[in-house]
């Protein structure tokens, strides 16, 4: 990290009104070195960035330090008000007078001909036409000028370079906090005892400059830890500052409240509403949820952009697509707004309504060739659909969908390694008492399905009884089914696999009975070839197996293809293949570990162990046991405390101990716990990339009803998977 010393506005004799600076420059290496070069490329280059992201200070500093021989010339725009007084201010920041009738404009051109200067154009926003007018003919005239332009917004003319400011990365953040704070409270220092309070203060306010520089003004009355626990009112707390700052930076409440009073009503609209959203964000759903009562869902495009040209959005490029993210400390200043117009409970229920509708389209489309696009969506979309699942738990009247939207992300929770999360939200769901007996049904089966997984079987139990009671009770078949199936999971986890056997397949003849054909019913295939192949039963495993194979490459799904090669693999090695089944192996891993699924990814890489202690190397056997067992812990109970699922473990160690002695085998196992999952996965893979999961479909390819509020789940049967 490097922190610049003040510096002098220029060197001795060199023209220019730059101010000094009166305390260090703290971090944007980078940035500034981005700068300097931009602006020997190009004549404008605009700096823009919300409010108090320091994008003034570091204009500045940057253009201390270029070297032009007419020197740098700042004018601050701020205060003009009048747009006609544009090429006065520009004129009296660079101590012209004139008392001719030539013009401001006319005055500036025949001053900057001829000469090599630099014009820092700050805070022009609100003046953008006339800034615009203006730059434009100085540049086109005038050859040896150059502007860095400082704003919200860019000017949009011909030739300009837009450099969009971010605000401070944590440890940047970090540094200026504590560098100001130092200032203001003698003795001040960053150590074991505030050091975690200081960093999520620092992320909280976004590493927005503005706002630490005003929180740490706050440390001579307030701890690091208190600052954070009154953040939930910021905009009161971060008031003050330094007595000469800029009216408008004085407060955070101020220096955001200028950005919107530059909006239209409709941005201003926009903004409200479109605080509802939590994290990143499309133009599908904010057009969706934002639309209505004043705001036409074909101008949203066009008043996002202006938003976006303001800075009050930013633009991101994800593996979801091109998505759109306001600070949190934006959003709060718009959700304020929000609750002044008492449309925040219609607005949260479209934005709840919406992603019932994405919920409903992936996990159909999770057993499809764009499962793994599925799982990207899902991903990026987890703090939209925690809000969307935290209002429906809350507001009376909707917990039958959120026990629907808990239910239906199924997949989510066990195929991408959110368990205890999902756990989470269905336990939440199923202690309320909703309107619709399938959405809680659905609920509880996934419930019961993730504690088997996590190897909690009394809870597990307990869920899953209470389903197929209700289910026999109020004759849901879909229910029943997959009560009866993940009961028959819990049998064979549990080591009791004749039960086992007996209840997936009668799971198996009832989903068959109504036409269920998804990645569950899959699941269900592969647990009773487990089964068989634990009671010896190699050939009827493998027939099971081979045919969800099959099923797979017609449907295009990969993550339960995943676990039937697994079974294949365990038969391989069983059966004294060692090489097939690391093919298999090796394949499975790659997909289980794509879809950071990760109880496949450490049941592969369990079975790898024993496949490299059989084929000669128990040092590396050992470390992928090192490596497997602590993945375990965020899974739940190691190989769910079974027996069978325990051999191929107890057998590599055995294998290794005998082959390395007890202390090198330990030794081995310490290094691989201390591998991260991807290294483990690497070295595993034998330092083989892992297949990406593939690109994201445009949202514009969801099905049309998915546009439509989802408020009641549909109650047939099919790949809604219960």
């Amino acid at each position: 990290m490097q922190r610049s010393q003040p510096v002098r506005r220029s060197a001795p004799g060199v023209p220019g009104n730059l101010p000094l600076e009166l305390d260090a420059f703290v971090g944007r290496s980078a940035e500034l070195a981005r700068l300097a070069e931009a602006l020997e490329t190009v004549r404008l280059v605009t700096v823009t960035g919300m409010g108090g992201v320091g994008k003034s200070r570091f204009a500045a500093h940057a253009a201390a330090g270029t070297d032009v021989r007419d020197g740098v010339w700042r004018v601050d725009l701020s205060a003009v008000r009048d747009p006609e007084l544009v090429g006065h201010a520009v004129a009296e920041a660079l101590g012209l007078t004139d008392h001719t009738a030539k013009s401001p404009r006319q005055v500036l051109l025949d001053h900057v001909a001829g000469r090599r200067l630099l014009l820092v154009l700050d805070g022009f926003e609100h003046l953008v036409d006339a800034s615009a007018s203006l730059v434009g003919e100085l540049l086109r005239r005038t050859p040896g000028l150059r502007v860095l332009a400082v704003g919200r917004r860019p000017l949009d003319i011909a030739g300009e370079r837009v450099f969009p400011l971010a605000p401070l990365d944590v440890a940047e953040a970090v540094e200026l906090f504590t560098d100001r704070a130092t200032a203001r409270v003698p003795g001040f220092a960053l150590d074991e005892g505030n050091a975690s309070d200081v960093r999520e203060l620092c992320l909280r306010l976004d590493g927005i400059p503005l706002a630490l520089e005003l929180a740490a003004g706050r440390v001579g009355v307030l701890s690091p830890a208190q600052l954070l626990a009154r953040l939930e009112d910021r905009f009161r707390l971060l008031t003050g500052g330094v007595r000469d700052a800029s009216p408008r930076h004085r407060t955070l409440r101020t220096a955001i409240g200028w950005s919107h009073e530059l909006c239209t009503p409709g941005e201003r609209l926009l903004w409200a509403r479109l605080s509802v959203f939590a994290g990143q964000f499309d133009l599908e759903a904010a057009e969706y949820v934002c639309s209505g009562d004043g705001l036409h869902a074909g101008d949203v495009l066009d008043v996002l952009g202006e938003l976006l040209a303001q800075s009050v959005l930013s633009r991101e490029e994800t593996a979801a697509g091109v998505r759109y993210r306001m600070l949190d400390t934006v959003r709060a200043y718009g959700a304020h707004w929000l609750a002044a117009t008492g449309d925040a409970e219609r607005l949260r229920r479209r934005h709840r309504d919406w992603y019932m509708g994405l919920v409903t389209w992936c996990e159909l489309d999770w057993f499809s060739p764009r499962q793994g696009e599925v799982a990207v969506r899902v991903e990026t979309e987890l703090p939209n659909l925690r809000c969307a699942l935290e209002y429906s738990l809350t507001e009376p009247g909707e917990a039958h969908l959120g026990q629907y939207l808990a239910g239906s992300l199924w997949f989510y929770w066990v195929g991408c390694g959110r368990l205890a999360e999902g756990r989470h939200w269905l336990e939440r769901s199923v202690e309320l008492d909703g309107d619709r007996d399938q959405s809680r049904l659905k609920a509880l089966w996934v419930l019961g399905y993730v504690a088997v997984l996590q190897g909690d079987p009394v809870p597990a139990l307990s869920a899953l009884q209470e389903c197929r009671e209700e289910a026999e009770r109020c004759e849901n078949a879909v229910a029943l089914a997959y009560a009866e199936h993940r009961t028959g999971c819990l049998a064979l986890v549990t080591d009791d696999m004749a039960r086992a056997e007996v209840l997936l397949r009668s799971a198996l003849d009832r989903y068959h009975a109504i036409g269920e054909l998804n990645s569950n019913v899959l699941m269900g295939q592969i647990e009773l070839a487990m089964a068989l192949a634990f009671q010896g039963d190699m050939p009827g495993a493998v027939q099971l197996c081979e045919d969800v194979r099959g099923v797979c490459e017609d449907h295009g799904e990969r993550w339960a293809l995943a676990y039937a090669l697994y079974v294949l693999a365990y038969q391989a090695q069983a059966e004294g293949d060692p090489a097939r089944g690391r093919g298999l192996l090796e394949r499975g891993l790659g997909i289980a570990h794509g879809f950071r699924d990760l109880l496949g990814t450490v049941l592969s890489v369990e079975l790898l162990a024993l496949i490299t202690a059989v084929e000669g190397d128990p040092a590396e056997a050992a470390l992928l046991q090192g490596a497997a067992s602590r993945m375990w812990p965020s899974v739940g109970l190691p190989l769910f405390g079974s027996a069978y699922y325990n051999a191929p473990h107890e057998r590599c160690a055995a294998l290794s101990r005998q082959q390395l002695g007890d202390e090198r085998y330990e030794e081995c196992v310490r290094a691989g716990e201390l591998l991260g999952r991807d290294a483990a996965v690497a070295r595993a893979l034998g330092g083989a990339g892992v297949p990406p999961l593939g690109a994201v479909p445009s949202p514009r390819r969801l099905p049309p009803d998915v546009r439509e509020p989802a408020v009641s789940p549909t109650s047939k049967g099919g790949e809604t998977t219960g």
